[in-house]
């Protein structure tokens, strides 16, 4: 494990805790990175398992939500309804992705088709964000069960790279009355079971694969990323509330555009 492995860890792990929860695509935003400084890793598992870090920033954020959430479903039907539509969202990509994520990452980690999708959401959000939509939700906590499911959906898009978890929830909530707050926040509480189940399935196919030096990466990478998104969750639900997601679809076209230009100068 060498200086310019660390410091190349470094770099994605921050790249990881600040694009996880904005719709920009986290994995898609590693898997260019990590092509252009030339990091590679066991089947990708590094950028998988550093997941972890994020998840564990929301958890932290949320503690008090999460605490209350269980301390009532026993007695509270609106908590045990919320409880239950998030794994009902989770449900989807859960099998999907268990089924599928090995040819997933055989054939759609590229970077042609990250640079691809991250052009192709960014319009997208771009049109969802000017596009006056009946509101009819802006609690997490109305959200019903088929709703939940619906979105659920539109999570397992985000399984080809570049498309963005939190941007396919965030759009699929809206899609259905959602305001953007709320969409955000249940893209936060979905984002748990979903990063936790895909950290558990990577880890399971792959620990026997990695040697000394991954786990030390896998660390540090974990740490930094934790920190990264600690301080994106404590802000983003406030910028989204006052100013949507152009400047994240902006960001998300010129990224492809840069990733195209880099793939075409450089390969």
């Amino acid at each position: 494990m060498d200086v310019a492995s660390i410091g190349k860890a470094v770099v994605l792990a921050l790249v990881e805790g600040a694009t996880e929860f904005i719709p920009v695509s986290s994995t898609g935003h590693q898997l260019l990175v990590g092509h252009f400084i030339g990091f590679e890793s066991p089947n990708n598992t590094f950028e998988v398992l550093i997941q972890l870090g994020a998840i564990l920033a929301i958890v932290g954020v949320y503690f008090r939500q999460l605490l209350d959430l269980l301390r009532r479903a026993p007695t509270d039907p609106n908590a045990r309804r919320f409880i239950l539509a998030i794994l009902v969202a989770f449900l989807p990509a859960a099998i999907i992705g268990g089924l599928f994520s090995k040819y997933i990452k055989f054939y759609l980690f590229n970077p042609w088709i990250i640079c691809s999708t991250l052009v192709a959401g960014g319009l997208v959000l771009l049109v969802i964000d000017e596009t006056e939509i009946e509101q009819k939700y802006d609690d997490v906590h109305q959200f019903s069960l088929p709703m939940a499911l619906k979105i659920g959906l539109f999570q397992c898009l985000a399984m080809i790279p570049g498309v963005s978890r939190s941007g396919a929830t965030i759009v699929g909530a809206m899609l259905m009355g959602s305001g953007k707050r709320a969409a955000t926040e249940f893209s936060f509480y979905l984002a748990m079971p979903t990063m936790a189940g895909a950290f558990a399935k990577d880890l399971l196919d792959n620990y026997k694969n990695l040697s000394k030096d991954d786990v030390g990466l896998i660390a540090i990478g974990f740490v930094v990323a934790f920190l990264s998104a600690l301080f994106v969750v404590r802000k983003l639900l406030d910028y989204v509330s006052r100013h949507g997601f152009s400047l994240f679809a902006w960001w998300r076209i010129l990224v492809g555009a840069a990733g195209f230009a880099g793939l075409i100068v450089f390969g």
